[in-house]
C-alpha cells in the first residue's frame, strides 16, 4: 500500500477532560519494568572477575556516604541512600531526576555492567 493510498481516520474531538499532552498514563500502570540499584561501578580485566572468589573485596568507584542510583531499565531516574528494614535492604529516594528530552545527548549505548563483590 502506498502513501497515497493510506486513509486516515480523523481524531475525536476533545472535550477538554482529557488528560495534559502526554495522553492517559492509566493504560500504562500495569506495564512491567525493572528497577535496580546501583551501588557503583568499576573496570577490571577478565582475568582479574575470573579471579573472584568468596572473600573477594571489589573497590567501586563511589563513596560509601554518597548516594546511590535507581535506575529503570537501566536508565537512571533518581537517587537515594540505602537503608535497612528488618533484614532487608531498601532505598530511601532523596531526589528524582527531572524529564529530559530523549534525543538529548543520548547515544543509545547501555550504561556498561557493574561487577559484582561478593559479601
Amino acid at each position: 500500500m502506498s502513501p497515497e493510498e493510506l486513509e486516515l481516520a480523523p481524531l475525536p474531538a476533545s472535550d477538554g477532560s482529557a488528560a495534559p499532552a502526554g495522553g492517559d498514563l492509566a493504560r500504562l500502570f500495569d506495564v512491567t519494568v525493572e528497577l535496580s540499584v546501583e551501588v557503583g561501578r568499576t573496570r577490571m580485566t577478565l582475568g582479574q572477575a575470573l579471579s573472584l572468589g568468596p572473600g573477594s573485596v571489589v573497590a567501586l568507584n563511589r563513596s560509601a556516604r554518597e548516594p546511590v542510583d535507581l535506575l529503570v531499565n537501566g536508565k537512571q531516574v533518581a537517587r537515594g541512600e540505602v537503608v535497612v528494614i528488618d533484614d532487608d535492604f531498601g532505598l530511601r529516594i532523596t531526589e528524582v531526576n527531572e524529564l529530559e528530552d530523549e534525543s538529548d545527548g543520548d547515544d543509545g549505548e547501555a550504561p556498561a555492567p557493574a561487577a559484582d563483590a561478593a559479601a
